[in-house]
């Protein structure tokens, strides 16, 4: 074996070697990796509130997060409610069990109870267009078939409605546009209905039609048809007069505080409400209630619709207003997240069991936090996993890949020290140095964004990411512009 086969082993082994120690670095120190004493299966309720009262304050401090609120449901009926740390960073106010948070997208699973009562009571039908309901406002003109829209369609987003802008928020108090205003703007069809597409326009459309056929503002129906009747007495889509105050401050991907906002609509991430309000709607389509029947509740979780684009990475199928997905064990599990400025939440129920958690959280870095609730709530009720859990198994992959860019770096830099004639002669300068460039530019691009999905996803990482991304830039600067140094420096000695 001669000696540049020696170097290219050795190469290879440093390069294996440097980035499995790396991948294990990055993911204790981003949180990916945890050490901690799983729960017990089927331990006692006792056992896992003490688990709760230990894990959760780890986890807060692991990623950032301010204040957590989180409700149990069991065998069909409220079991435990807890709160960990703040409603507001700057006073110190503590969040309690008792205080009422944005819910965001969970808003859309109660939205649908309001859809369903009124086709339970003969005064809607899921598979009629929309248009024949709708008396005072018009869908803006497109060349689709607006007759195809219907409330089922909305409610399972295939109605080819677009995502809306979440960023058109207002203080509580503030002037803010009609709902006919903003349909006016955002409700234009981008293609033929049909194909799963996630809206929030979709449902400010169910929200109009409501309003239509009731001829009540949406807000009062539903407190009048749902909440109330379910026993959600600290829920609301106004903020009264009496809770001023007391709604915890949201902060974003940065820790920045974020303050408290309303959407000119209400049907999509309207709703504030505690936890355990959110566990009472839970354990509601469990067991018989005053607003649905079982068979309008077992609609709810038929899978409407399968090929959910990027979903289905976590979910199997979406049904009216909840994401479906199968449990390892066989059992249908329905739930809905949310995500707003400052602000994510999570419910899980397991109808077949009577089980269900709440998470709600004053922060936009939650996502790997509730996925790693989630899982010892699923582990302690014997379920196996849930679709959430693959947000984990994504932090081991970034981490890997992490771990891969900067032994890339290394590598890169290595090669050009110590064989720059060869580096030379590659003839890859060029390249090396605009692929650089670009991913400079690429790396400046995210950071001027306000929201971007990976760092959603992966709110420590990503920053991990940015720096391993620039490391990559340089070395490729230096591989590039080495040999080139090195070469004048030679040929400048007499």
């Amino acid at each position: 074996m001669n000696c540049t086969s020696m170097h290219t082993i050795h190469r290879t082994w440093l390069f294996i070697m440097t980035t499995v120690v790396l991948c294990l670095v990055i993911a204790l120190f981003s949180g990916s990796l945890l050490f901690h004493q799983a729960i017990k299966k089927n331990a006692t309720l006792v056992e896992f509130e003490d688990y709760l009262r230990q894990f959760i304050p780890h986890l807060m401090e692991k990623f950032s997060i301010p204040g957590c609120s989180i409700s149990l449901v069991l065998n069909g009926e409220m079991a435990y409610s807890g709160a960990f740390g703040y409603a507001d960073m700057e006073s110190r106010r503590l969040l309690l069990p008792d205080t009422p948070m944005s819910v965001q997208s969970i808003t859309k699973s109660v939205t649908a109870w309001g859809v369903l009562a009124l086709v339970q009571e003969g005064l809607l039908y899921l598979d009629v267009p929309v248009t024949e309901y709708l008396k005072t406002w018009d869908f803006p003109k497109t060349r689709y078939s607006v007759e195809n829209v219907t409330a089922g369609t909305l409610l399972n987003h295939s109605a080819a409605m677009p995502l809306g802008d979440f960023n058109d928020v207002y203080a509580p108090g503030e002037a803010m546009p009609s709902l006919r205003q903003t349909l006016t703007e955002q409700a234009g069809m981008k293609g033929e209905p049909g194909k799963f597409s996630y809206s929030n326009v979709g449902y400010h459309v169910l929200e109009l039609l409501i309003e239509e056929i009731t001829a009540k503002q949406f807000s009062a129906y539903m407190h009048e048809k749902v909440l109330a009747p379910l026993g959600m007495h600290a829920s609301f889509f106004e903020i009264p007069d009496s809770m001023k105050g007391c709604v915890p401050t949201g902060y974003d991907l940065q820790g920045r505080p974020v303050p408290v906002y309303l959407y000119p609509e209400k049907s999509s991430g309207g709703l504030f409400a505690t936890a355990e309000d959110i566990a009472r709607f839970a354990a509601a389509s469990m067991k018989e209630n005053p607003v649905l029947t079982a068979q309008q509740v077992r609609r709810l979780y038929k899978p409407e619709h399968t090929d959910i684009g990027v979903y289905s990475l976590v979910f199997d199928a979406y049904g009216l207003g909840h994401y479906l997905e199968r449990l390892p064990n066989g059992m249908l599990s329905a739930s809905h997240g949310g995500q707003g400025r400052g602000i994510m939440t999570h419910v899980q129920m397991v109808p077949e069991t009577g089980d269900a958690i709440v998470i709600l959280t004053n922060s936009q870095r939650s996502w790997p936090f509730i996925a790693h609730v989630l899982t010892q709530w699923a582990r302690w009720r014997d379920f196996g996993t849930v679709g959430m859990t693959h947000i984990l198994w994504a932090h081991y992959v970034m981490s890997s890949f992490i771990a891969l860019l900067f032994s890339a770096s290394m590598l890169l830099v290595l090669c050009a020290v110590l064989s720059p004639r060869e580096e030379k002669r590659k003839g890859m300068g060029t390249a090396k140095a605009l692929a650089a460039l670009i991913l400079i530019g690429i790396v400046l691009w995210c950071k001027a964004q306000p929201y971007l999905l990976v760092s959603s996803v992966f709110p420590v990482l990503s920053k991990w990411l940015g720096w391993a991304v620039l490391c990559v830039s340089m070395s490729l600067l230096v591989s590039a512009l080495l040999p080139i140094f090195t070469d004048r420096k030679l040929c400048s000695y007499p």
